[in-house]
């Protein structure tokens, strides 16, 4: 359904029933005054500096308000970074997706990797006087901000100050957030997203709650965003005196205590710095099963290290994983740990159903740790740390992707690994080997 919310304002003209419906449900009461009486500009000469399908929507939109209001927005230039090589030989050049758009609506297009060395265009001779940056990933420099009478424009999908950073959405839905929107501000020329805020939505429920994943919440926001951007335009909020509408804004999230839900309400403003590859990492030792499951629909896929042998040590990547009650077998062969070191003697009936994988550690100084996990059709429940998770597929380093369940095929963990205890966890380590009680650490006794 966002997705053709988002198809229907990419090509219909600003003024559309849809979007009069998105701006009326969106905005708070004090920006419903943001048009300030007896505000007016010169027509505009815009650069649009963009690159992703979120800053294409808000190009589309400007443009068709151009051809609506051709006294308002004269001209429109897009900048865009080169395209990058992509696929295993990067022999192929993938593009930024605006560009393509830009093309498509006949826009002059720049390419540029820097500023540094370049003068904004002149459109018919004339200079730009306005800029306007969305998901673009450069910082547009004081000397051309300045170059530009109005300055510049930003839009950022959160209601800032939360969610300063370059992955707002991402961290929308990590943290567990309630409430969603959008901020329109000055480009800062000093730091990112510490403009003067010149409007924003209201808090706006998060869609399908606490199963929204990054692509449903990412198609929900774009045409507001590219609705507010508009409306910015048509209210000439860009024009002195600027008007801040900004102040600090609480966030209400979901935490979970001892299993429980706890609704926290957090009054300190919340980054939202790049995702690297670490954050997509597994914490089993830290992180319990709510944080991965939301990871997981902010991130997609979640990797682990697992040793399929005590010599062999792979990435794994899980791929549609969903909360899960963890598996009685599982809650069976912990209960008599309980009542035992470790409740996993030879012929306990749980081996037959239950496996593990052997979680590699993080420094040399651990040992691996068992993380159970048992079959359901095609896909594994895996037992986290407050409950469990399902995944359907996963891939392995160096392999395509596959069902879960046949992922460890021919993978024999009971006969590769002694499962130990030290009253506050288990631990592995490898057959044949001998343990110092003193440490705690595996030592591999020589064949």
């Amino acid at each position: 359904m966002y997705w053709r919310t988002l198809k229907i304002l990419a090509k219909r003209p600003a003024t559309s029933q849809l979007e009069s419906w998105v701006c009326q449900k969106s905005y708070s009461s004090q920006n419903t005054h943001a048009r300030t009486v007896g505000k007016s500009s010169k027509p505009l000469r815009i650069l649009f500096c963009g690159s992703d399908e979120f800053s294409s929507a808000s190009l589309r939109a400007v443009y068709d308000e151009q051809r609506r209001d051709p006294n308002l927005i004269a001209s429109i230039d897009v900048m865009c970074r080169p395209g990058k090589p992509s696929g295993r030989s990067l022999k192929t050049i993938r593009e930024v997706p605006i560009k393509a758009v830009a093309e498509e609506l006949g826009l002059p297009v720049h390419t540029r990797d820097t500023f540094t060395g370049w003068d904004s265009p002149k459109p018919q001779g004339q200079s730009i006087n306005l800029i306007i940056a969305v998901s673009f990933g450069l910082f547009v420099p004081p000397r051309i901000l300045r170059s530009a009478e109005y300055g510049g424009l930003n839009v950022h999908p959160s209601i800032l100050p939360n969610f300063r950073g370059p992955a707002p959405l991402q961290y929308t839905i990590m943290t567990g957030a309630h409430h969603c929107g959008v901020t329109l501000q000055t480009l800062d020329e000093k730091s990112f997203d510490h403009g003067t805020i010149l409007a924003h939505t209201q808090h706006l429920p998060i869609p399908l709650g606490k199963h929204c994943k990054y692509p449903d919440l990412l198609s929900f926001i774009t045409p507001i965003a590219a609705s507010l951007l508009v409306d910015g335009l048509r209210s000439r909020v860009f024009v002195p005196p600027l008007i801040n509408k900004g102040g600090l804004v609480a966030t209400t999230t979901t935490e979970q205590t001892g299993g429980v839900n706890i609704r926290k309400i957090i009054t300190a403003p919340l980054h939202a710095p790049k995702i690297t590859s670490a954050d997509k990492r597994i914490n089993w030792k830290d992180e319990s099963v709510i944080p991965i499951e939301r990871r997981h629909r902010a991130l997609g896929r979640l990797w682990t290290e697992v040793l399929f042998d005590p010599e062999t040590k792979k990435r794994i990547f899980f791929e549609d994983m969903e909360l899960v009650d963890m598996p009685e077998a599982i809650t069976s062969l912990m209960a008599k740990r309980k009542e035992t070191e470790t409740g996993l003697v030879e012929g306990s009936e749980e081996r037959t159903t239950v496996r593990f994988l052997a979680i590699s550690p993080k420094t040399a100084k651990e040992n691996p740790r068992p993380r159970f996990f048992v079959s359901d059709g095609d896909a594994i429940i895996v037992a986290c740390k407050g409950g469990a998770f399902r995944a359907k597929y996963i891939t392995v380093e160096g392999k395509g992707r596959q069902h879960a369940s046949r992922a460890f095929g021919g993978v024999e963990e009971w006969e590769q690994w002694d499962i130990r205890s030290d009253k506050f966890k288990l631990f592995l380590t490898p057959k044949r080997a001998q343990v110092d009680e003193g440490l705690g650490l595996a030592q591999k006794v020589g064949a």
